[in-house]
């Protein structure tokens, strides 16, 4: 037999991913944001002297949602008098990539229709065009183009693929009742509220329950929960654990049953052109949300040149007057650096980093040794198909697609929102990999040392298993993006961090927005902590 009669033969029998054909392997480009400039940091670098020197009265430091938040906002309010730090990757974690002209996601992928608490994001996306009539309607019409189509989810479950993330075929009647009961408690927590009339599960969590009656379950795992409430189902325990690593990187064990119960249970997100659930996605993700926010501080900013400077913050020192901000720009082979003097300084970067270039931290009521959150480290690797696999039986390619007990979290398809009247020839297939079996040192370790092809096998594990050689036949490129610090995990007892709620209350010449302060890493929460800091800013500037 000739190797195109094997390989036709083998892709008709369906050959698994463990086949190893290396011939059809593609080797990866690697794209590693803000490892080497963390790095530097992390090993206490040198950096030269300062060449130049710029005056404002607040410095945004950090260009992810936080950042991107305060800078519209105050934009938004006609506040000039601001530059952005873009850090060591624009956009942070909604940065985006392309093949040609095929855009795809680095990191998030999705934004779920905002619930009615979550105002200050519908305020946003209806200053983009994104939501139409009221923010604060109960049930506002969404963008068409922007709302995820069907079919938006499947789940590969014994051979075959069906409807929806958690299988509901193929199952026995115990799993089915499990399944039910879970989905009722879901619907009963959504309405529930505690004792200061607040929901017991919100977005954004500055405004969920203090009731103990909710709070007193962050004192246990959520699959310590589960078992507490005699949920046995092994297929609802898999999804379960697959929505904690989905959304926070970490098996369900090791993720606060509170937060457990608030992926489910805080967003009751409506509207009048789509059914509750639905999410608004693009093809390269949350890039193009990131984008439309840039260019509406430009259009709001014309006339004002550099609101954006290149590099990232390295020290950040408050003084008598105002803050003093060191800035390098690592692009190159010799970094080079500038001093940004400002009124008040916004640190809209992860904890891990701020506790680095900002030295007197402890002096905010935040203790590194103590406070500090766990990170989850991911791997999201985009390949370029140069035409669709051939699919198994049971449901269509859908836009997201999950194996039961895969390794990783699935892949979504770049392409699937595009309106056309023919399927296009080729794609992006978008494979997410939170790392989550092994300790968050050692998953970092291993993605920076890891070789192109232990790089590949982890990449491609779930398409693998669902095409086996089709899909090696029908990848043309890879490129992975190693997230070392990818996002904050809710272990049990998160909710009460004192150094995160005294960082959250901080209000001087040095504030702090990024999700990390609300421990959960979701769009809103970070648009939220960016939203208090231009609101503060606007307030202090509002009374001189």
């Amino acid at each position: 037999m000739d190797r195109r009669r094997f390989l036709l033969a083998a892709a008709a029998g369906g050959i698994a991913g463990c086949s190893r054909l290396r011939f059809l392997e593609v080797t990866p480009a690697v794209n590693a944001p803000g490892m080497r400039e963390g790095h530097m940091l992390r090993d206490s670098a040198r950096f030269p002297a300062p060449t130049r020197e710029l005056a404002t009265d607040v410095a945004i430091l950090g260009s992810g949602v936080a950042g991107l938040t305060t800078a519209w906002k105050l934009a938004q309010a006609g506040f000039r008098r601001f530059v952005v730090v873009s850090g060591p990757e624009p956009g942070g974690n909604t940065a985006g990539g392309r093949f040609d002209d095929l855009p795809f996601p680095r990191g998030a992928h999705y934004l779920p229709l905002p619930s009615l608490e979550s105002v200050h994001v519908r305020e946003l996306l209806a200053d983009l065009g994104l939501l139409s009539g009221d923010p604060g309607a109960r049930a506002p019409e969404f963008d068409e183009t922007a709302l995820v189509h069907a079919p938006d989810g499947r789940v590969l479950f014994d051979g075959t693929w069906q409807d929806g993330p958690l299988p509901e075929h193929g199952i026995g009647a115990a799993d089915a009742a499990e399944h039910a009961r879970f989905r009722r408690t879901v619907e009963e927590l959504k309405q529930a509220r505690g004792a200061d009339g607040r929901k017991a599960f919100c977005v954004p969590l500055a405004l969920s329950s203090r009731d103990p009656t909710w709070t007193t379950l962050d004192r246990l795992s959520f699959k310590d929960w589960l078992t507490s409430q005699g949920y046995r189902s092994d297929t609802l325990h898999w999804y379960l654990d697959y929505a904690c690593r989905d959304d926070y990187g970490a098996q369900c064990d090791r993720v606060s049953a509170w937060a457990g119960l608030h992926y489910f249970a805080s967003r009751a997100g409506h509207a009048s052109n789509a059914e509750d659930g639905a999410v608004l996605t693009w093809p390269d993700g949350l890039n193009s949300l990131a984008g439309a926010m840039v260019s509406a501080i430009e259009q709001r900013l014309a006339g004002q040149p550099a609101w954006r400077q290149p590099g990232l913050a390295v020290r950040v020192d408050e003084q008598r007057t105002g803050v003093d901000i060191l800035c390098a720009d690592a692009s190159g082979s010799h970094p080079t650096t500038y001093l940004v003097r400002a009124k008040r300084a916004v640190l809209a970067m992860p904890l891990v980093v701020a506790a680095r270039v900002l030295p007197d931290i402890v002096a905010y009521g935040f203790d590194p040794q103590t406070h500090m959150p766990s990170y989850a480290p991911w791997l999201v690797s985009n390949f370029l198909m140069r035409h669709f696999p051939p699919e198994r039986p049971g449901t269509a390619l859908a836009w997201d697609n999950v194996l039961y007990r895969g390794r990783g979290l699935g892949y979504v398809v770049s392409t699937h929102q595009h309106i056309r009247v023919a399927r296009p020839p080729r794609t992006v297939f978008t494979a997410y990999q939170a790392l989550s079996w092994q300790a968050p040192q050692d998953a970092r370790r291993w993605l920076a040392q890891a070789s192109p092809r232990e790089l590949y096998d982890e990449a491609a594990c779930d398409l693998l298993e669902a095409y086996g050689v089709r899909f090696q036949l029908a990848a043309q490129a890879l490129e992975v993006t190693l997230r070392g610090h990818a996002m904050a995990s809710p272990p049990p007892g998160f909710l009460g961090n004192k150094g995160l709620a005294a960082l959250r209350d901080v209000d001087g010449r040095i504030l702090f927005a990024h999700s990390d302060l609300s421990g959960l890493s979701l769009f809103e929460e970070a648009a939220w902590w960016g939203y208090r800091a231009a609101e503060r800013i606007l307030s202090r500037a509002g009374a001189a």
